[in-house]
């Protein structure tokens, strides 16, 4: 636990990718792989599922210390983070043991979150008195920075200052693999195991897992004055283009006469997506498509909301299947016949994925449709149009492009069309997290209902982002002034002030009081220029909606 801590230290200390590289890689270099393992399993985000809730972990400090309650609420208020918040008092807190552990610093990093920390999993109901010994004693034998650590784990909120990518990179500098090998090895689940930290770092290794995914390649924001330069420079015959499409981005895996079904938020979601299973023994064994599962009537996608309705769930019924019917639309293959093409241009791979879905065709699985142009002109209409497609606007891919790893400029473009906006009232304020802890960052937004005397602003969506600091400091000083009532955390405040909320998609909600649910909102602008009279009102978003879901134009 103690070397642990020391990285998370280094690398939360600096804001030099070259220093956090540095760190990672003199830990793997030191470290034993039954703990490096588990380091990993932190470092990339696979923290455990919480074991113990925040508000439990704060009652149990509130009976050691001599702390008052308001006292302590307004310290994590201040901090932002009730672990932490935790951590730093107890720098000043005694804390007897209570014999009930004998974990300490000392202690190896596998041992705490095999053996350590799983002694706390269901006490929180089946017996507080149990819990509460267990974690004042690990507080007792913890230094305060390794408190901070185990409250994180605790809470299923560890976090830290390295991205995924410095992890691999570090890696790949200490034990001479490519970055693409390890990125594709530690993709899906972790084994938290010497044997598979050893496989991982053998150069050896052969990729044998039949569930693996491969990692996903992304598109950028589009430069558009930039490609639309390349493509005046080149020809149009060098680029693919096709809808980008509001799903979610995924893998289906046909390997050992079985079907894996990979999120690209690498979460394996096959039990939420039955229908697919359908093509196990007609796709050729060792085939790996790479595309968007979305909600499908028949001719276009649905809205998103029917897609989330399938997201999360252990069991799918039959008449879910039925009201939420999902498609995957392929554009990618990655494997075939068991061999990686992902090396091999696109084009090659797309001609590939033709010859595959359609020697195999299934109900539930298509592949995308290139759309014909020749200029920029061109895509600029397709563009324009996405709405009626169903689409949030265009992907563009270079033709010569391989399948590669992560985010890299110029190879994938996204050509997102322009947000939905309404002008809203703020009506609500809640204070951030974080480093924003004491500041009011978080809106709800109201739109205009009804006429005359009967006229009231009626919530319309929440947003937090898209204002620079000096705004939001500034708005901040006047919601501090013109608070008209507190809910908790949250503030009515007088509706005086008007922002251009964007958002990309709009869908019909039983849960909201306005009747819509807008996807992806945030902040335009504020409008400074308008008064609050002039806000739009919910027919507006109405209208919004209805043009949303208006059947295709033939072309």
């Amino acid at each position: 636990m103690r070397r642990f801590t020391a990285l998370f230290q280094s690398v939360d200390a600096t804001t030099s990718t070259n220093e956090k590289v540095k760190a990672l890689q003199q830990y793997f270099h030191d470290e034993r792989p039954e703990n490096a393992v588990w380091a990993l399993y932190l470092l990339m985000g696979k923290t455990r599922k919480r074991l113990i809730t925040s508000r439990v972990l704060r009652e149990i400090f509130l009976q050691i210390s001599d702390l008052p309650e308001w006292l302590f609420e307004e310290s994590a208020a201040h901090v932002g983070d009730t672990a932490e918040t935790i951590a730093l008092l107890l720098r000043d807190t005694p804390v007897e043991a209570t014999g009930a552990s004998t974990a300490n610093s000392n202690m190896p990093l596998h041992a705490w979150l095999e053996s350590v920390i799983p002694q706390v999993k269901n006490l929180e109901k089946q017996d507080p008195e149990k819990l509460k010994r267990l974690v004042v004693d690990w507080w007792a034998n913890l230094q305060d920075d390794e408190i901070f650590v185990l409250n994180k784990v605790l809470t299923g909120a560890f976090r830290v200052g390295a991205s995924t990518k410095l992890v691999i990179k570090a890696l790949a500098a200490e034990y001479g693999l490519t970055e693409a090998v390890l990125a594709h090895r530690l993709m899906g689940d972790i084994e938290t195991t010497g044997d598979f930290y050893r496989s991982l770092i053998d150069s050896d290794e052969a990729d044998a897992s039949p569930s693996r995914p491969y990692p996903f390649f992304l598109a950028s924001p589009i430069d558009v004055e930039k490609f639309a330069d390349e493509l005046t420079a080149t020809t149009a015959n060098n680029w693919q283009a096709e809808w980008k499409w509001d799903g979610i981005r995924a893998q289906l895996i046909y390997r050992d006469r079985q079907l894996f079904t990979w999120s690209r938020g690498e979460d394996l979601i096959t039990h939420q997506f039955p229908e697919f299973e359908s093509a196990v023994g007609e796709m050729p064994d060792g085939t790996v498509l790479d595309g968007e599962i979305v909600c499908w009537d028949g001719n276009r996608p649905l809205d998103f909301n029917f897609l989330q309705k399938r997201l999360g769930r252990k069991k799918v019924s039959k008449k879910l299947m039925a009201e939420n019917p999902v498609h995957f639309i392929a554009y990618d293959l990655l494997e075939i016949d068991g061999e990686d093409v992902r090396s091999q241009p696109l084009s090659e791979r797309r001609a590939a994925l033709v010859g595959v879905i359609d020697t195999h065709p299934n109900a539930f699985i298509s592949y995308a449709q290139p759309l014909p142009f020749e200029t920029f002109e061109d895509l600029e209409k397709w563009r324009s149009r996405s709405r009626e497609y169903g689409s949030e606007g265009l992907m563009l891919k270079a033709k010569d492009s391989l399948y590669l790893v992560g985010r890299k400029r110029g190879y994938w473009w996204k050509h997102k069309v322009d947000p939905m906006t309404l002008d809203a009232v703020m009506i609500y304020a809640q204070a951030g997290s974080g480093k924003r802890a004491n500041l009011f960052t978080d809106y709800t937004f109201a739109l205009w209902q009804g006429q005359g005397e009967n006229r009231m602003l009626v919530p319309f969506t929440k947003a937090y982002s898209g204002l620079d600091n000096a705004e939001i400091e500034k708005l901040d000083r006047w919601i501090r002034r013109h608070t008209i009532e507190k809910f908790g955390p949250v503030r009515s405040v007088a509706p005086s002030h008007v922002f251009e909320i964007g958002f990309e998609g709009i869908a019909e909600s039983k849960r909201h009081k306005s009747g819509v649910a807008v996807r992806f909102p945030r902040i335009l602008r504020w409008r400074t220029d308008k008064p609050v009279e002039e806000a739009d009102t919910l027919e507006s978003a109405l209208a919004l909606l209805a043009a949303r879901n208006e059947p295709v134009v033939s072309s």
